[in-house]
């Protein structure tokens, strides 16, 4: 059954298109990466699946409901939980109070249920030992975790993962890497943003690469990243060029 379809998708900001008839469908517990050059609309088609953004025209459905119009906190509580490319804590509560916060407000959970998802995310993280820590005081892979364990608080089915590797070290990468893993093991459903090709190649299912709003190549991973379209967008030569080069 299909988690997520776009359907024809026209949105922006103002007066500026961003996408443009932007269509595809993803599967329940599949992990999609989207790939692109910067500006390309990864990031717009991801706030508007989560709600913050409305589109101009067409259609998005997730779990066979039609959410256009929703509110993000509405699409929160039906099953949609988000990360940000750049972490954005309570920098002045704790590790637990954040995601307590996530769970509560997010979530819509009462205290009980709450205090146990909160639990349940950090230790799926790795952040349990680290719950009273201030997060303002975390480094860069302990604030990647902690946008992780928020949004796993909220109860997702969907999660969408913004670059979630930005800015990581290789090793840290294999990490967050790792958790992604765990978590399409546990059934989740993940649409995943990411600039890192060997991430997108090693840990995807399928993989769409976007080009000025819209969807330019869909499928494998290995047979779109070898795709001589995908190359010129990524390396910003074409054919002719890369005959004449051998």
């Amino acid at each position: 059954m299909d988690a997520v379809v776009f359907e024809n998708v026209d949105c922006g900001y103002g007066s500026v298109r961003i996408l443009n008839d932007l269509s595809f469908r993803v599967s329940e517990g599949e992990v999609f990466g989207v790939i692109g050059p910067n500006g390309c609309g990864k990031t717009t088609m991801l706030n508007a699946l989560s709600g913050f953004i409305i589109p101009s025209a067409g259609d998005i459905f997730c779990f066979q409901n039609r959410i256009n119009t929703l509110a993000p906190y509405e699409r929160c509580r039906m099953g949609i939980g988000r990360t940000w490319q750049i972490p954005k804590p309570f920098v002045g509560m704790s590790v637990y109070e954040n995601v307590l916060a996530a769970a509560v407000y997010g979530g819509g959970k009462k205290a009980a249920q709450a205090e146990l998802a909160a639990s349940s995310s950090l230790e799926h993280t790795g952040l349990l030992g680290k719950k009273d820590v201030v997060s303002g005081e975390l480094a860069l892979l302990d604030r990647k975790r902690l946008e992780l364990a928020r949004a796993i608080a909220t109860g997702p089915r969907l999660l969408l993962l913004d670059e979630v590797a930005a800015g990581l070290t290789e090793s840290e990468t294999e990490e967050i890497t790792g958790l992604v893993r765990k978590l399409k093991e546990e059934r989740y459903t993940i649409i995943w943003i990411e600039h890192n090709i060997e991430t997108m190649l090693s840990a995807t299912d399928r993989l769409m690469c976007m080009s000025e709003g819209r969807c330019v190549m869909l499928g494998d991973p290995s047979d779109v990243m070898a795709s001589s379209v995908v190359e010129e967008l990524y390396l910003g030569c074409d054919d002719e060029q890369r005959q004449s080069d051998t």
